[in-house]
């Protein structure tokens, strides 16, 4: 059975969520960032090395990154389900977001915490380059989620849920939605989702704000 090192407050929810959508048994075991630092335990550690979460154990493996683990758990147990046919242009595109969400989305949010935790007080950073690279990257998935009720289509996938914990993260900040109603409604979906619903009761508390 696959066991979810599941942290609080992080991008291990959605792998509760995929794992809700498809209707896997699975197990959780808990960690709790430190409180003032909002670092992972040092137990983490001895799950993998570098200490992060998502990390799922299965069997006798062990696999850590969003994008890995969506791939290994929809390909092991999804029987065709959240994922466009091979060959497709939609598989090309499911698999452009199922990257883009960290390798591209994320960075600059990341970097925006940062600096309003260790930062503060030095905006020329932020002012030269991770504004104008939020706005360039949201302005740009706005722009993709005029075209389709999903990243991929019309049909949900999984990119979606790959895609989830960046968009979560924007919506805390008003003024990086105040223009951007799709991604607005995108987050709205996804939280009426049952299995999102589902995933957040069995994983608790999920406060970005905290992050």
């Amino acid at each position: 059975m696959i066991v979810v090192h599941h942290l609080n407050n992080s991008r291990s929810q959605r792998v509760l969520w995929l794992l809700e959508e498809l209707g896997i048994e699975y197990e959780i075991k808990y960690y709790e960032r430190d409180a003032q630092t909002m670092l992972a335990p040092a137990s983490l550690y001895q799950i993998h090395p570098l200490g992060k979460s998502p990390v799922i154990t299965d069997a006798d493996l062990t696999i850590a990154e969003s994008g890995a683990i969506i791939e290994y758990i929809v390909d092991r147990y999804g029987n065709g389900r959240l994922i466009p046919a091979l060959g497709t242009p939609e598989r090309l595109r499911y698999t452009y977001w199922l990257h883009y969400g960290e390798g591209s989305a994320m960075p600059p949010l990341v970097m925006k915490v940062v600096f309003k935790h260790f930062g503060k007080g030095d905006s020329g950073a932020q002012d030269a380059f991770i504004a104008p690279q939020i706005k360039l990257h949201y302005d740009y998935v706005e722009g993709e989620l005029r075209k389709s009720t999903w990243f991929v289509g019309e049909e949900f996938t999984a990119a979606d849920i790959q895609m989830s914990f960046p968009l979560e993260m924007l919506v805390q900040l008003p003024e990086q939605v105040e223009n951007r109603p799709k991604i607005k409604e995108f987050v709205e979906r996804i939280h009426a989702r049952p299995a999102y619903k589902r995933a957040l009761e069995r994983g608790g508390a999920y406060d970005l704000t905290k992050f």
